[in-house]
């Protein structure tokens, strides 16, 4: 069965050519197998959405030759679905309410990890009242989460001394990226999802989820981050150029290349459209080189 892939940009800002890259090669990905790409706005964070940003991202989008299926799906409407699946795992005893800040963590002397502070499990037996606290995953017995990726082969993580128990809901009321995330890949019938390497410990906290709400897990394909002059990461947080629309054909070519696959400048003068029909025909998973980050190549922009 053909799979079913998206990208999901977060409206904090417009599309920069990181970004750019990962909307690529999940694209390349699923069409060159024949499948459906969605579009999902993930807008969950509230207080870090910028106004008008979500349009924008859709038509950096359509200039640049995208074209995706159905309705774009806004996480700031399936709020009802997360607190569904949330109070699920509440109720199977995974959950719990915790009353510990960050401040006071860092006070405690807690060490951090890949994805930040190893949560020591303080509240864990508490039984505190979840209004107004926020609510933890349980990874006690969680041990090695492990998947193979189709880009890094074999990467597996112990969760429970690597991560800790991590927030699925923050103590204002916003839902975590992963809960989101996970909830929405299996309403839309996600399989096969394409993304940046820097996500690739969370992808094993993913998989916990999955295992927790009886979800099917998707197959992953993790791709080479781009970093600016400086080695940093192309993000908003860094000041990366939003991509320019009147050079979409070089942009096009350059994010192929850092994805190892053809780009002939011959292309130059060809519409977007044209650019990606002929990268989904050539697209290569074998040449997606295995780094977990390159300097970008973006003609100045």
């Amino acid at each position: 069965m053909p799979p079913t892939g998206r990208f999901a940009p977060s409206p904090s800002g417009p599309l920069h050519f990181g970004s750019l890259v990962a909307a690529v090669a999940s694209y390349c990905h699923a069409r060159s197998q024949q499948g459906r790409w969605l579009l999902r706005i993930e807008d969950v964070d509230t207080p870090r959405v910028v106004a008008g940003a979500a349009d924008q991202i859709q038509r950096d989008l359509e200039a640049f030759g995208f074209a995706w299926d159905g309705p774009v799906l806004y996480q700031s409407d399936q709020f009802e679905q997360y607190r569904h699946y949330l109070d699920r795992l509440l109720d199977q005893g995974d959950c719990y309410a915790c009353e510990c800040s960050r401040r006071g963590l860092r006070e405690q002397g807690v060490r951090s990890g890949p994805l930040g502070q190893i949560y020591p499990g303080n509240c864990r037996h508490r039984q505190l009242a979840p209004e107004g606290r926020s609510i933890r995953l349980n990874t006690a017995d969680a041990r090695l989460i492990g998947f193979s990726d189709q880009v890094y082969g074999g990467f597996e993580l112990n969760l429970s001394e690597a991560v800790g128990d991590f927030v699925l809901r923050r103590v204002d009321g916003i839902y975590a990226y992963h809960l989101a995330v996970v909830v929405d890949d299996e309403l839309q019938g996600v399989d096969e999802i394409v993304r940046g390497a820097d996500l690739l410990e969370n992808t094993c906290l993913h998989l916990l989820l999955q295992r927790k709400l009886d979800f099917a897990s998707p197959r992953y394909l993790h791709v080479p981050l781009v970093n600016n002059a400086q080695g940093v990461k192309l993000s908003k947080q860094s000041g990366a150029a939003a991509i320019d629309h009147e050079r979409a054909p070089q942009l096009l070519l350059a994010a192929l290349r850092h994805l190892g696959q053809s780009a002939d400048d011959a292309m130059l003068q060809a519409k977007p459209e044209e650019i990606l029909n002929r990268a989904v025909a050539e697209w290569n998973t074998e040449a997606i080189p295995a780094r977990l980050a390159a300097i970008a190549e973006t003609f100045g922009s």
